[in-house]
């Protein structure tokens, strides 16, 4: 009798350390893994999740997010083809952080949880052979999108070939994106006007959105790729800035890696708007409002095979779907099909082998728009006619492409292995970081009856900006007072539950919570 008390107290301690609520030590490391390369300070995203403080209030959205399938943001359908620098999460990660959130969004012991990664302005951790910049403008956009281009010389007095570059805007909350091209006329100069729709330059050469990475092209025995820069050359940048951001400034970068003079065998990389669709441009609306259409695209026939090295589609808020495919007519070569379109996450797709395509196909793309009440990204309630034009309340069909002339055994090239093991690779340490440190803060009293005191023990109040959220990630308004170096907390209408707080100052941040107690109604 003695021995099965035994067992069965064994079994009940066995049962109850597998029962124990997840904390946040064991979902740190996806997070670090899948979230914080866009959610660290100045990572482009709208929150950082570097701790738990910074996490724990939009734990109930990052669920939500996750049911939805919205994060991690990656548009491609992964089993249409596949792409280097995936942005996925695996079934296993993600019933871990939702089993988290579900079980309380514990913290449980701080000691126990792995260290964060380190981020910085750059992702490509060695230094560049030459940086363009923005020359400080500030933004002209008004009511309305505006797109200006700056060309830039390079200075270059000699011909060289683009190994890899990055585009860093300084402020992210201006830039939408950029497209860069390179002018070989050197006679094109920069238009800040706010209407610059067509590029300056005559090759394409990629471009900047939220969540992109550099681009970096092969170097190895197998494959050398780069772009051409010839003395005289310049290079346009064609910046989109969103309406109701007048007045502020842009210094984008733009960085580039050169391979050293007198390399040989380097293939030409292009980049290449090869499929668009305007309609009936510029007067006549062609969507129609209340209904779900579909247009299509097409490229002229390539007159020799090509290597397909990536795809870059483009649409604006109202496309809900596209599938870009290479097709002789009866045979088609699938490139890239996404199925649920967001204008906030697009970027430079490239394959992990290069796809072949033969001589006499075209590239065929088709573009679902859903102009109704059903698509929640329709700018327009109730839904109106649309024309295809360059504004982001109307819609595009722009579909680009980067690609090599082929070579025998090109589709056997293994691109990410290659790319993996680049002294240039995107890496989460960088050769100039940026130290993001925590901002050491409290209430009180707390919990809150109706006002409280935000005290900042390590930062000056001064260059802090404090928000609020409730439980469920949702920013709340209260009346916070800066003074002295304290925030004065003024409850108001808050009903009574948990609160977080976020402190934020250039590079510092920081978060807590307190409750707020019922109110006294008398």
């Amino acid at each position: 009798m003695k021995k099965l008390y035994i067992l069965f107290a064994l079994s009940f301690v066995f049962s109850f350390k597998g029962m124990a609520q997840p904390t946040y030590k064991d979902v740190a490391g996806i997070f670090y893994k899948r979230c914080t390369s866009c959610h660290h300070t100045d990572g482009g995203a709208p929150f950082s999740m570097m701790n738990y403080a910074e996490t724990a209030p939009y734990a109930a959205a990052i669920k939500n997010d996750l049911n939805s399938g919205k994060m991690p943001p990656w548009p491609p359908d992964t089993t249409y083809t596949r792409f280097l620098h995936e942005r996925i999460i695996t079934a296993s990660e993600k019933k871990a952080i939702i089993d988290w959130v579900d079980g309380g969004v514990l913290e449980g012991d701080p000691n126990l949880v792995p260290t964060p990664p380190v981020y910085g302005g750059y992702k490509i951790k060695s230094k560049p052979d030459l940086i363009l910049k923005v020359p400080g403008f500030k933004s002209n956009g008004g009511t309305d999108d505006v797109y200006n281009c700056f060309v830039l010389p390079t200075g270059l007095n000699s011909t060289r070939y683009i190994r890899a570059f990055e585009i860093v805007p300084n402020n992210k909350n201006l830039v939408h994106h950029v497209v860069v091209s390179v002018d070989t006329t050197g006679t094109k100069t920069s238009d800040t006007g706010g209407a610059c729709f067509s590029q300056p330059g005559q090759l394409g050469m990629g471009g900047y959105t939220p969540g992109c990475v550099p681009s970096i092209y092969p170097n190895s025995s197998q494959i050398r790729a780069g772009m051409p820069i010839k003395p005289g050359w310049k290079i346009a940048m064609q910046q989109h800035y969103p309406g109701g951001t007048a007045g502020l400034v842009d210094s984008t970068e733009l960085r580039l890696y050169l391979y050293p003079e007198g390399t040989t065998g380097i293939r030409q990389m292009y980049a290449n708007t090869l499929v668009q669709y305007w309609g009936l441009f510029p007067s006549i609306p062609t969507i129609p409002a209340n209904q779900v259409s579909s247009f299509n695209g097409q490229s002229a026939a390539f007159t020799t095979a090509v290597s397909m090295y990536g795809e870059y589609p483009h649409a604006h808020k109202v496309n809900k779907s596209m599938r870009i495919n290479a097709t002789n007519g009866t045979d088609s070569i699938r490139l890239i099909q996404i199925l649920n379109w967001d204008f906030n996450w697009e970027g430079v797709y490239v394959h992990k082998k290069m796809l072949k395509v033969p001589a006499g196909y075209k590239l065929s793309a088709k573009h679902v728009y859903d102009n109704t009440t059903n698509n929640p990204n329709n700018p327009n309630n109730p839904p109106k006619m649309l024309a295809f034009n360059y504004h982001t309340s109307d819609e595009m069909l722009f579909d680009s492409f980067e690609w090599l002339t082929y070579q025998a055994g090109d589709e056997n090239i293994d691109i990410e292995e290659i790319l993996s093991n680049d002294p240039l690779i995107v890496t989460s340490t960088d050769a100039n970081p940026v130290s993001v440190q925590t901002i050491d803060s409290y209430v009180y009293p707390n919990p809150v009856s109706d006002a409280a005191t935000l005290v900042i023990t390590n930062q000056k109040a001064a260059n802090c900006q404090v928000k609020l959220f409730d439980a469920f990630g949702k920013e709340v308004s209260a009346v916070i007072t800066r003074s002295s170096d304290v925030f004065q907390i003024n409850r108001g209408n808050l009903a009574a539950g948990l609160y977080y707080y976020t402190v934020t100052s250039d590079n510092y941040s920081g978060s807590g919570k307190f409750m707020a107690m019922p109110q006294n109604t008398k």
